[in-house]
């Protein structure tokens, strides 16, 4: 179960990740995130990020044209 989940429906790229990456600090170490998003880029952004910043994602389930990623910050 995730301790945060972020709706990023409806935000065009590349918001969704300018969002998660403003509220990155106040993650703490080993946090579970789930983010949502309709982002048609947003899979290629999300798998950039968490490699750019070395983190886990530990799943991706698509949802119809929503995309639910969870990672382990």
């Amino acid at each position: 179960m995730a301790d945060r989940s972020l709706d990023y429906c409806g935000l065009k790229c590349p918001y969704p990740i300018l969002k998660l990456s403003a509220l990155y600090p106040q993650f703490k170490q080993g946090e579970i995130i789930e983010v949502i998003a309709d982002c048609p880029t947003f899979e290629k952004d999300i798998k950039a990020w968490a490699s750019k910043l070395n983190k886990t994602i530990l799943s991706i389930e698509k949802m119809g044209n929503k995309l639910k990623v969870t990672i382990r910050i």
